[in-house]
């Protein structure tokens, strides 16, 4: 079975003396479930899995229940992991998980404990709330070209259109099955459970349709008024705002600020709407990858989609940021930003121009560390795909 790079770093981590607590998140069908199996089969140590979804509404005595089972496991055998899945389903958790290991800090008991979450923004809220100082997070991305090459075969236009969703990947011979399966397994679960269920939307319709136009618009700059006159029942921006921060934490899109070295001012700009896979695109469309790679322009937003995704990935640990920059007809697809070092970044999918004004005019008015061009005799697409974003720095 296949096996991502972040199988060596969990293994490592549970081979190591107890610690800390270590924490797994990320969008749903992305493999975490999948890669905590993968990691105790590779341990001599006892286990105990259980998720969530079976709990009900007990809680905290239902994580009680399966800490004991872990505890009797430790009295047998010196030490044990303990993993709870989708863990944000259960209230007040938290608190119980805290007490719980502090306990067994307090009495030297050797359990190792693994949280998964599909929601991103109610396990952090959890975490630091209660938990502080005690777990590591180790964040499960969607799945990247190479890894999808290397574990399904994938060509980089199939990778494009079909995206980074491995339990997908077995279905793309038969286009409107994998799209169902998109609609159903990922964005309506998402939406319903992830979103819906676990916080207060006083506009539920609204949510959904800014996801729609998130996926129909990715990759363009929308300002909030003009999403406003798109969207049915549509709320003032600030409720705008929130919800498309909610659709970030849940893996689904995020709004790009405009690039100014201000934090104050990218708050205030108009965002540039990602999807967060190009899946999520291409399954909301009925229309097929032949008709997608018939199209150019078309094709070349999801391409552009598809490498904005790829920089994603390195603003995951908030020690980077991902932005966009624009001054009346000239801009940049993306710029990526850590400390002193700043990025700029052209795609191209087709032939590139002999010159690219957008990128020299940001060089000359910020403090350009790197200038690079994806595609159009820059940088080949499968190469950039296949380095981690960080390397662009």
């Amino acid at each position: 079975m296949f096996k991502r790079t972040l199988f060596e770093t969990l293994v490592a981590r549970l081979d190591e003396p107890r610690g800390f607590m270590q924490v797994l998140i990320g969008p749903r069908q992305v493999g975490k479930t999948t890669l905590i199996r993968q990691a105790l089969a590779a341990g001599a140590r006892a286990s105990h899995y259980a998720s969530a979804d079976a709990a009900g509404g007990s809680g905290a005595i239902w994580i009680e229940q399966q800490w004991e089972v872990a505890r009797q496991c430790v009295r047998a055998g010196g030490s044990a992991v303990l993993v709870l899945d989708e863990i944000q389903k259960l209230p007040d958790w938290s608190e119980a998980v805290k007490r719980l290991w502090d306990e067994d800090t307090m009495e030297e008991r050797d359990v190792r404990v693994v949280l998964l979450g599909s929601s991103q923004l109610l396990v952090q809220k959890g975490l630091t709330e209660s938990l502080a100082g005690r777990f590591e997070m180790l964040r499960v991305t969607h799945w990247s070209y190479p890894e999808m090459r290397d574990a399904f075969g994938f060509t980089l236009e199939q990778y494009i259109y079909f995206g980074g969703y491995p339990g997908a990947a077995g279905l793309i011979a038969d286009e409107p099955r994998w799209r169902q399966y998109i609609r159903d397994a990922i964005v309506e679960a998402t939406l319903s459970q992830d979103i819906l269920m676990l916080n207060t939307i006083l506009k539920p319709a609204l949510l959904r349709n800014l996801f729609l136009c998130g996926m129909s618009h990715s990759g363009q700059i929308l300002s909030f008024q003009k999403m406003t006159g798109q969207l049915q029942d549509a709320g003032n921006t600030t409720t705008l705002a929130h919800y498309l921060k909610l659709l970030e934490m849940a893996g689904l899109v995020r709004g790009l600020p405009k690039y100014s070295g201000s934090t104050l001012r990218q708050r205030a700009s108009s965002p540039k709407l990602l999807a967060l896979n190009t899946a999520l695109v291409t399954a909301m469309t009925d229309a097929s990858f032949s008709d997608w790679r018939g199209r150019p322009e078309r094709w070349g937003r999801l391409v552009e989609t598809a490498v904005g995704n790829h920089l994603h990935t390195a603003t995951l640990d908030g020690l980077c940021t991902l932005s966009y920059w624009n001054d009346r007809q000239y801009e940049i697809d993306y710029a990526l930003a850590r400390g002193e070092k700043l990025t700029a970044f052209e795609v191209k999918s087709g032939r590139s121009p002999l010159s690219l004004p957008g990128i020299e005019l940001f060089s000359r008015n910020h403090a350009v560390t790197r200038k690079i061009l994806v595609g159009g005799g820059g940088v080949g697409l499968a190469d950039f795909l296949a380095s981690p974003a960080t390397d662009w720095l």
